[in-house]
């Protein structure tokens, strides 16, 4: 496991690697991005979720009677930005089934590149629980510090990011503004370009899982 800058930790792990390269190609298919962004959000979210507290519970097996541990207070919630951050919601949701989901919507005005919001809906107790952003491109950042924003005033004190692929510029922008959100991605791209998209990168997520460019 990399981890790089101070803030956040790069999942190098082979199958995550390889899948974003496949996912990474301009001839790759509207099904297979969705297929491999739900397959990688999933190997993510085994790593955002590692050190999630346990409680000791007493069980029966069919055999004997045995203390073994299981996840401690309440459930997780996961808030993906609207749209794309639902291509990643699935794979994580096949890992934590159980979890609440807080929908984000946000979009980044293409003149300025503020985000503007459009939706917000999320548990009434965010305060007790763990949330994870979703969101695959962190790009300027700007997205991504209204969302966190948004969830603070909604009470949320404990935020984790999980996102597929990630400019220098706005991890340095994120973490300067959420110095106590984790953030894990596949990668750290080279930079950005004019338009504020990520190099290399893989484009625009939303079109290339929604087909709709």
């Amino acid at each position: 496991m990399a981890r790089s800058p101070k803030g956040v930790t790069v999942v190098d792990h082979p199958l995550v690697q390889h899948k974003l390269t496949l996912m990474r190609k301009k001839d790759a298919s509207t099904k297979s991005v969705r297929e491999l962004l739900r397959e990688i959000a999933a190997l993510i979210c085994y790593e955002v979720t590692r050190d999630l507290p346990l409680e000791m519970v007493e069980i029966e097996t069919p055999l004997v009677v045995m203390s073994a541990p299981q996840l401690a207070g309440k459930k997780l919630v996961f808030a993906p930005i609207l749209r794309s951050g639902l291509g990643m919601l699935e794979g994580m949701l096949e890992l934590a089934p159980s979890a609440r989901v807080a929908h984000i919507g946000l979009y980044r005005d293409p003149a300025t590149l503020n985000c503007v919001e459009y939706y917000f809906k999320a548990p009434t107790d965010l305060a007790d629980r763990s949330v994870v952003m979703i969101d695959p491109m962190l790009a300027t950042g700007n997205t991504a510090i209204a969302a966190a924003d948004r969830l603070k005033e909604a009470g949320a004190k404990s935020i984790r990011l999980a996102c597929l692929l990630a400019s220098p510029e706005g991890l340095s922008k994120f973490t300067g503004h959420h110095p106590d959100v984790h953030v894990w991605t596949a990668a750290i791209d080279e930079r950005l370009n004019d338009h504020g998209y990520i190099l290399p990168g893989l484009g625009d997520a939303g079109d290339r899982m929604y087909g709709t460019r």
